[in-house]
């Protein structure tokens, strides 16, 4: 079986020279071109970059893939629309300069609802993602591609981009971890806008340490982002083996409405289970709004999307 590499894994490969940065790159490349017609997560590949690594950093080497909506200097960012399809981009997004900085490698492009506007990636002017647990099923959107490239190990990480759910929920589809980051916290400069309010992006990884790895390395204060926030950055790292004992844990009893699948509804409730065991205290609580954030997402989006 074909490992499903790691942040770590591939760190640790580096250091003991199990394998060059450019053989992973290339075992990726290869992987790609064998997997991808089924699944479509790739819109472009990319060639190895030659920028200096330092591989005393935690992203030197690894490779990884980007959302079709997130500008890299030099390639076309199509944004899932054939309006765009030759649109060469001018200039990195901040997050491309910052994982540069961290040594990152570039596989490809990912595909997405086009415009970032849709739950399945379906809505691609280039064709539907597939689930790769199952491709008669779709991967959830609009970071359909990037969900799915993580979940078939055609990319360590990802990057995708979130303006109501667009991370998480293909990442729930596809059994990876997806994070939203807080409004503010990375910089959208060199993101195509959905909706300036609401976008931000965030990581898509194999686990909650990758997650907080790429975190620390696209994170922080942007001139070129006038809503990036000035507090300090910590080290996202620091807490993930922390006692969580006392924690308090907010249950929103709207969540278990209608429309919930039992199975869903029961995974959550072993999490929660999970969570309680370990000494969080576990609080039932009310969003007295809740029925309302649909119909103002649906309001806010497509006017800022104009």
């Amino acid at each position: 079986m074909t490992p499903n590499y790691t942040i770590h894994d591939i760190q640790d490969g580096l250091q003991k020279k199990e394998f060059s940065a450019e053989e992973i790159f290339g075992h990726y490349q290869k992987k790609i071109g064998k997997e991808n017609k089924k699944l479509n997560a790739y819109l472009s590949t990319m060639d190895y970059g030659l920028w200096t690594m330092d591989y005393g950093k935690p992203l030197a080497g690894v490779p990884c893939a980007i959302k079709d909506n997130i500008l890299i200097d030099g390639t076309i960012c199509t944004a899932g629309s054939k309006i765009l399809k030759n649109y060469i981009s001018a200039y990195d997004a901040t997050v491309i300069k910052k994982l540069k900085l961290a040594g990152v490698q570039f596989l490809g492009k990912t595909n997405l609802d086009e415009f970032a506007m849709g739950t399945s990636t379906e809505n691609s002017a280039f064709g539907p993602t597939k689930n790769p647990h199952d491709i008669s099923r779709v991967p959830g959107g609009s970071s359909g591609g990037s969900a799915a490239a993580v979940a078939a190990d055609l990319a360590v990480f990802a990057l995708g981009s979130d303006t109501g759910g667009s991370i998480r929920q293909p990442a729930s589809f596809c059994g990876v971890v997806g994070l939203k980051p807080t409004y503010g916290r990375v910089s959208r400069h060199g993101l195509i806008a959905l909706a300036s309010s609401l976008d931000q992006i965030g990581p898509l990884t194999k686990n909650i340490e990758d997650a907080a790895l790429v975190l620390n390395a696209i994170c922080g204060h942007d001139n070129f982002d006038s809503t990036t926030s000035k507090n300090s950055t910590p080290d996202f790292t620091k807490k993930l083996d922390k006692d969580i004992k006392g924690l308090k844990v907010g249950v929103p009893k709207e969540f278990f409405g209608d429309g919930l699948s039992s199975e869903v509804a029961e995974k959550a409730k072993i999490a929660i289970s999970k969570l309680e065991s370990m000494g969080c205290k576990i609080e039932e609580i009310t969003l007295p709004n809740f029925e309302y954030a649909l119909a103002t997402y649906y309001i806010i989006v497509p006017s800022e999307a104009s």
